[in-house]
């Protein structure tokens, strides 16, 4: 059987600020290195699969919709059971902490954009997520 590769890809702020008030603490900054982040993640993930909860994936623009696989996550879902079905595929598990923390131990590859945003948040990136991994 094909192994699912699993990734994540996130940007963090100057401290490790992942999330304010239920989006990115810099949501709508126009600098150029936050539109770069941006742009970026959508061609990373361009013709793969984003597994995330409702809001994460009802946040995806609608032209990014038509060229990755998109899958939302309920927390009764089992993480094993639900990876199965991207046998062979390569799938990015987006959504933030509560997500991470659950599915941290799949991911082989973690890739982390440090942003200049240097504020408020109400989300952190938990460095112990990195060696989670059953896989590294």
């Amino acid at each position: 059987m094909q192994q699912t590769v699993v990734r994540v890809i996130c940007a963090i702020g100057q401290s490790g600020q992942l999330g304010l008030h239920g989006q990115l603490p810099w949501e709508g900054n126009s600098d150029p290195e936050y539109v770069a982040d941006v742009a970026r993640f959508f061609d990373i993930t361009r013709g793969h699969v984003l597994i995330a909860g409702p809001k994460t994936i009802g946040a995806v623009p609608e032209f990014a919709r038509r060229d990755r696989t998109l899958f939302v996550l309920r927390s009764n879902m089992d993480p094993e059971e639900t990876l199965k079905q991207f046998a062979g595929r390569v799938v990015y598990i987006g959504g933030g902490p509560p997500v991470w923390d659950v599915y941290a131990k799949y991911v082989s590859h973690w890739d982390v954009t440090r942003l200049p945003y240097d504020g408020p948040a109400d989300r952190w990136f938990n460095p112990k997520w990195l060696t989670a991994s059953s896989a590294a």
